[in-house]
């Protein structure tokens, strides 16, 4: 199966007067069609910046300095600033993780929507006011003309998030990037979030990258995931491969630190903290915080190596660990 996107040895370093940190450092996952690819891991560890990576919108003082982000046929990191343009908005679309700093208080729903459609797509505005109702519907918000002519504080947080991820949708785009798209709601609205955007990958036909530190959402909706730690990725594969064989400590311990509903477990916290990226830890980045590391894992940086042949559902796995093949790993 082809894959919509390809990352291939990412490098995104922030050049601080306190030194240079490597936020994301050598990172490779790719999306397939049609399916939510979960990137997942403690703060800090490069998700967002990733996916700034991928928009070309890494803010100063970052830089892209290495890799390969392939989409259409085409290097992301090679285009001018007037072709990512087209990109952006159109082909893949950005929703951020609080709605209220990317919806302008000053216009209302149907302005900011007839906005985006026009700017993205060949419509009039007529023909943007008809679609902009349709994108409402789309995203299941009742009532939409009520919607249309309301201004972003008139909605409930839910609501505008629905508004938000409508106006990502506007230029019928290829891959949709949500960047902690339910964390500032309840827990029942963001069940209807997760649902909603699992509909629209099927109704839209979008591949989508989900940007979280919730197991349990991944668990939910997602087909894919990467788990990254300080700018790495230490394993990618399949939901059901990861949750349930997975081959990295750090997957293993963030599994354990996870409150379960089917069982009653003991929580395992997870020593330490994420290191200073300025002056990363030798070898393993995780290796001060693994109880299985060895002397290798403090000298030698692993590789990113496929493991297919360990893959239980998928068929196509990646892992960052010296020592995967001897560990077996438990999640009980």
């Amino acid at each position: 199966m082809d894959s919509v996107l390809t990352v291939e040895g990412l490098k995104t370093y922030f050049y601080t007067e306190a030194g240079v940190v490597r936020a994301v450092d050598d990172v490779s996952f790719s999306v397939k069609p049609g399916t939510i690819h979960a990137l997942v891991g403690e703060s800090g560890s490069g998700k967002t910046v990733t996916a700034q990576s991928i928009l070309r919108i890494v803010p100063k003082p970052g830089r892209t300095v290495g890799g390969r982000i392939m989409f259409e046929d085409k290097n992301l990191l090679e285009l001018g600033e007037k072709e990512m343009r087209r990109i952006r908005g159109r082909r893949i679309s950005l929703i951020q993780q609080d709605p209220t700093a990317t919806l302008d208080p000053m216009f209302t729903v149907q302005d900011q929507l007839v906005e985006a459609i026009m700017v993205t797509t060949e419509l009039d505005r007529e023909q943007a006011k008809r679609k902009a109702r349709k994108l409402l519907e789309d995203v299941r918000i009742p009532g939409p003309e009520n919607v249309l002519r309301s201004y972003p504080h008139q909605l409930s947080g839910g609501m505008r998030q629905r508004v938000a991820i409508a106006r990502a949708l506007a230029g019928d785009p290829k891959l949709l990037i949500a960047d902690e798209p339910t964390t500032a709601l309840d827990v029942t609205i963001q069940a209807q979030i997760l649902e909603l955007m699992r509909g629209l990958r099927d109704e839209y036909g979008l591949s989508i990258i989900l940007i979280t530190h919730d197991l349990g959402i991944v668990a939910q909706v997602a087909d894919e995931v990467t788990v990254m730690y300080a700018g790495k990725v230490c394993e990618s594969a399949s939901v059901v491969d990861v949750f349930y064989s997975p081959l990295h400590p750090y997957t293993q311990a963030l599994l354990l630190s996870v409150p379960r509903v089917d069982k009653r477990v003991k929580l395992r916290a997870i020593p330490g903290n994420i290191p200073d990226l300025v002056d990363p830890p030798k070898g393993c980045r995780f290796h001060p915080r693994c109880p299985y590391a060895v002397e290798k894992c403090s000298q030698e940086e692993p590789k990113l190596e496929r493991a297919d042949y360990m893959a239980d559902h998928s068929g196509e796995r990646s892992v960052y660990c010296h020592r995967f093949r001897e560990l077996k790993l438990e999640v009980k």
